[in-house]
């Protein structure tokens, strides 16, 4: 029997095969970060961290991986604004800190939307498996906003420079299919599949060897970790400092606004589900 402990809105459950998940348990929000989810995700990393058994999986309840930012919760805070995206920000980045920095393989599973710091929390995974029916969107200069949750490290270095500029000035939106071809997942699976399959990847890492697993991601991991944590705090910087400018605020409520209006058939509104968007 698994052993679950609860803390809204995430949540840890210990696996009797050594597989320890980590899961956003929100799903009537998309999982989206506000204050409380942040700092949530935080803790629950951190406590992840001091016994993270063989491996770790990293998943969501509900149609949506994490669809970013709680813009509902950023808006009507005036002068305020960009204090609250930054504690937002700090509290993801510990969170995404502590994961990338996980001595056992951490094993992703994304379904549906990945928006915002959606998309760079699920690329801390080691390996990120992916239904084929996800959408990745990064929708922050849509928003005036830059990345967080470090998305603008990760993606250079997992799709290369040009790809990345793409994907954060455009806002392209990839299919899980599209991500595999890209290199920006590890493999994408049926939508059906990705639960099973994604526990099974971890409970065969768990079984494995598992000095030489941890040996093999330190050697991966050498000298970066520093380098990440430089830049996830440049990131929550530059991102508070344009929350509390007026064309952000201007777009924020905008896009809030015309979430009533019919989706556009184009997917870029299932990519961004909620009032949400990091």
């Amino acid at each position: 029997m698994s052993l679950a402990v609860s803390t809204e809105p995430v949540r840890i459950v210990r696996h009797p095969d050594r597989v320890v998940e980590l899961m956003l348990d929100d799903p009537g929000r998309g999982n989206a970060l506000d204050l409380r989810t942040a700092e949530a995700l935080r803790d629950t990393a951190r406590e992840v961290a001091a016994d993270p058994g063989g491996a770790v999986l990293l998943r969501a309840a509900g149609g949506s991986f994490c669809v970013g930012g709680d813009l509902r919760a950023f808006t009507g805070r005036g002068a305020g604004t960009g204090a609250y995206v930054h504690a937002v920000a700090r509290a993801a980045h510990a969170a995404v800190q502590a994961l990338y920095e996980l001595p056992v393989p951490v094993v992703t599973a994304v379904r549906g939307a990945a928006a915002g710091g959606g998309v760079g929390l699920a690329l801390v995974g080691d390996i990120v498996l992916v239904a084929r029916s996800a959408r990745f969107r990064l929708a922050y200069t849509a928003i005036g906003l830059t990345p967080d949750c470090g998305a603008s490290w990760f993606l250079p270095r997992l799709v290369g420079p040009r790809r990345a500029a793409d994907l954060i000035l455009t806002n392209r939106v990839l299919t899980g299919d599209d991500a595999e071809r890209w290199g920006l997942v590890s493999r994408s699976v049926e939508d059906e599949e990705l639960d099973d399959t994604a526990h099974r990847t971890a409970v065969d890492l768990a079984a494995g060897a598992g000095d030489a697993l941890r040996a093999a991601k330190g050697l991966l991991r050498a000298g970066t970790g520093e380098e990440l944590g430089r830049h996830l705090a440049e990131e929550a910087r530059l991102i508070a400092a344009l929350a509390d400018g007026g064309e952000a605020r201007d777009r924020m409520a905008s896009f809030l606004a015309a979430r009533g209006r019919p989706k556009s058939g184009d997917g870029r509104a299932e990519a961004g589900e909620s009032e949400s968007v990091s």
